[in-house]
């Protein structure tokens, strides 16, 4: 009676285990919750091109992923893109207002259109843009640092995610590492040569079709993507937790278009006791009958035949509440506010709109560092690099890692959501030392340095033309102590 014994066991584990997690009993409810434990990389590799397809397919054709992208693109980079301010410092502590200036005017002159690209196709505020989108859509960013015959030495060529090829995984029999979906890797993880196709896998426009590989150090390139696993070597779009959904909710709506437009034209039906066939006043395509349904005429029905009108009640009442539920769930799996995604601002105060876009900020801020941290600071030392060296910044390339390492990067910045209330609240801080001018400063994405400069700028500007300001930033003078005229009560 061993097996019986072994099934008494076996059953009071289950049982055990039931009583442990519900989330992991069994039985008829949950028999479609299909899991596995396979690796990030094996799960990524079987469903990493279709998602990136579709999600390009909903970039391209559905209007709340595209907004989201925007979104995406206006929050974290702006109109003025994440600037440069240099904040080195000599050897007594002070600022190196000359050096620091050269190097923000030589990465300004770098920036401009043109320039920055291999293909002299975009700014860097372009690239920036380019990064976040192409993060968000495709979960990856590829970009070759290049040698150019510019001034400083150095360009950037974006490359799309596809020509790092996910199914092309094995051994490099010189080195002994692996490569996984087109990343070879060393046996910590850590990156050290990428599989790059030649030509874009998915092009027939007469390139070349002989899609060989071509093997790039990893220190000549980024490749920037937002893991979610520790042993993940690929990411994946952004919009992969909502991609079913928003098909869904895109063929739900384009069903409830064409059942409101099919409802609008009151078509019916004619229905002949003796089955004959209706002869219309016309034909379409030779042999179609048709009847003249222009408003206002009036068509007299063969003998017998009975009109049954066709008038779909959908859209009705339920269509925009649940749309509504749909999309909740969507701006919750891209992790932005059901009213900026859906640009609805129906049935909000002040108090629920101002949590959901301080929340939205607090999001935005992180995708900020991502950017700077993965993709502005590594380009700019090797443009620091390139530019020291070619002599395009005239200063000693000794100190190179005194002003590489100095470097900050201010994002853009937003409006407040209450001026007057928020602008108290900061003048506050300040008074009581809790709040520093840059930290007010950085809230507009502007430096104090900058501030100081302006000020300045604007008051010799006012002494040039004459013009007596009444304004003085740096607070009110201190009022008189007014006398105690009743006196101390306990005098």
């Amino acid at each position: 009676m061993a097996w019986y014994d072994r099934l008494l066991r076996r059953k009071k584990k289950t049982s055990s285990f039931k009583r442990s997690y519900s989330g992991a009993q069994g039985g008829r409810l949950f028999a479609d919750w299909v899991a596995s434990n396979n690796s990030a990389d094996q799960e990524i590799s079987t469903a990493l091109q279709t998602l990136r397809d579709r999600s390009r397919a909903l970039a391209r054709n559905d209007g709340y992923i595209s907004r989201y992208l925007k979104m995406l693109i206006n929050n974290v980079v702006g109109h003025s893109g994440i600037r440069l301010s240099m904040k080195s410092r000599n050897d007594d502590g002070s600022l190196d207002i000359a050096g620091n200036q050269i190097i923000e005017s030589a990465w300004h002159d770098w920036c401009r259109n043109g320039i920055p690209t291999a293909n002299g196709r975009q700014s860097f505020i372009d690239c920036q843009q380019l990064f976040v989108e192409s993060l968000a859509r495709d979960g990856e960013v590829l970009i070759r640092h290049l040698r150019s015959d510019n001034r400083f030495g150095y360009q950037v060529q974006f490359l799309e995610a596809d020509h790092l090829d996910e199914n092309y995984s094995t051994k490099n029999q010189d080195t002994g590492n692996g490569v996984t979906m087109g990343v070879e890797t060393n046996q910590f993880g850590k990156p050290v040569a990428y599989y790059i196709l030649k030509s874009h896998p998915g092009s027939s426009l007469g390139y070349n079709y002989n899609n060989k590989y071509i093997r790039l150090p990893a220190e000549d390139m980024i490749h920037a993507y937002m893991p979610n696993r520790a042993e993940q070597t690929r990411g994946v779009p952004w919009t992969s937790s909502v991609l079913a959904r928003m098909k869904m909710l895109s063929g739900f709506e384009e069903s409830a278009v064409v059942n409101a437009r099919v409802g609008a034209s009151k078509m019916g039906f004619l229905v002949s006791p003796n089955g004959e066939d209706y002869l219309g006043e016309d034909t379409e395509d030779t042999y179609t009958p048709v009847m003249d349904a222009s408003p206002g005429t009036i068509e007299q029905l063969p003998a017998g035949s009975e009109f049954k009108s066709f008038e779909p009640d959908y859209p009705n009442t339920t269509f925009d509440p649940f749309q509504k539920a749909i999309l909740r769930g969507i701006a919750s799996g891209l992790n932005v506010s059901y009213v900026e995604l859906a640009n609805n601002l129906e049935g909000v105060n002040y108090s629920s709109i101002r949590q959901g876009v301080m929340a939205d900020r607090d999001q935005y801020r992180m995708i900020q560092r991502f950017v700077v941290d993965h993709f502005i600071d590594p380009i700019f030392r090797r443009w620091l690099l390139s530019a020291m060296t070619t002599r395009a910044i005239e200063l000693p390339i000794s100190k190179y890692d005194k002003f590489a390492n100095s470097a900050t990067f201010i994002p853009r910045s937003w409006t407040y959501v209450n001026p007057l209330q928020e602008i108290q609240a900061q003048i506050l801080g300040m008074q009581n030392g809790q709040v520093t001018m840059q930290d007010v400063q950085a809230n507009f994405g502007r430096d104090v340095d900058e501030l100081f400069q302006t000020i300045n700028a604007e008051k010799a500007l006012a002494d040039q033309y004459g013009v007596e300001v009444a304004f003085e930033p740096f607070g009110v003078a201190k009022q008189p102590v007014q006398p105690d005229i009743e006196g101390d009560e306990n005098e």
